[in-house]
């Protein structure tokens, strides 16, 4: 079984606040992009789930995601099977693309299948929101949705359904964790920034109005990570210097995206961006 599995922007991310468990309430809006790694599953006939990767920074063992989800549904539905999981990587690692969240829910979604447990996406969602908040998006296989709660409670946003965005899309060769910015975040922020309204964001999409969206675009995070990790700040600056108005850090970052016209648009961007052998550079497409 060869499955994609897409990375994802969030075009908006508002931080609530912290929740008693530790975790945040957030309002988001993700968008699936074409930047997409390829997990491969075969089946075992023994219970054994054997992961491989041909990236050496992705960990092999329980700690790795689409373990963990191969593990949840052998355990909860008692399944005597076992699986090889390789998985091809292109999504950068800790980057705010969800790369390791997809390729959980890539799993979670193959193994339904391979090992015909048949569960509901909703139900798939449910199991998925046990691992990570990010999960669940994924498993609705769409290319708009909306997430509250920790961002696990998905609402796809089948009005946008026929939007396709063109993106220049820079990743520094850093990784930033996300439970770091979250912290930081707790002890430096004023959430003085959190009067934006999703339904601007919306009205942007529908109009496709990309000076509208640049009023639109909205991280609580960015001011955090830019604070901690000047260089993501560096690539937003040179984003602005190149003319572009609709741009925004993704997740916890260090990922940054502009919002262009058209692809021709975009290569033109990258041919002068991947100058910087800092950066990766990456045309990428709602999907």
């Amino acid at each position: 079984m060869v499955l994609n599995s897409f990375a994802k922007l969030n075009l908006y991310l508002k931080v609530i606040g912290r929740r008693a468990d530790g975790y945040h309430n957030i309002e988001t809006v993700f968008e699936r992009i074409d930047l997409k790694d390829r997990i491969i599953i075969y089946p075992l006939r023994n219970k054994k789930i054997n992961l491989l990767c041909d990236c050496p920074l992705v960990p092999k063992d329980s700690s790795n995601l689409a373990y963990r989800s191969a593990k949840l549904l052998q355990d909860t539905f008692k399944i005597n099977q076992g699986a090889e999981i390789r998985i091809i990587k292109h999504i950068p690692i800790g980057a705010g693309l969800g790369g390791g969240s997809s390729n959980a829910a890539g799993v979670l979604l193959g193994l339904n299948r391979l090992w015909k447990i048949n569960l509901s996406k909703d139900r798939i969602a449910g199991l998925a929101a046990k691992l990570g908040c990010d999960i669940p998006f994924f498993v609705y296989e769409v290319p708009f949705a909306e997430g509250s709660g920790r961002g696990d409670r998905i609402t796809p946003l089948k009005r946008l359904s026929k939007i396709k965005l063109w993106h220049i899309l820079v990743v520094p060769k850093i990784e930033v964790s996300t439970s770091f910015i979250y912290s930081k975040f707790d002890k430096y922020s004023t959430l003085t920034n959190s009067k934006k309204d999703v339904k601007l964001l919306y009205l942007a999409l529908k109009n496709f109005n990309i000076s509208l969206l640049s009023e639109a675009l909205f991280n609580s995070l960015e001011e955090i990570t830019f604070r901690f990790f000047p260089q993501v700040k560096r690539i937003k600056q040179e984003l602005l210097n190149l003319g572009l108005k609709s741009i925004l850090m993704s997740g916890s970052g260090p990922a940054v995206f502009g919002v262009v016209s058209s692809r021709k648009e975009a290569d033109g961007l990258k041919e002068y961006l991947k100058k910087n052998r800092a950066w990766q550079v990456f045309v990428v497409r709602t999907t």
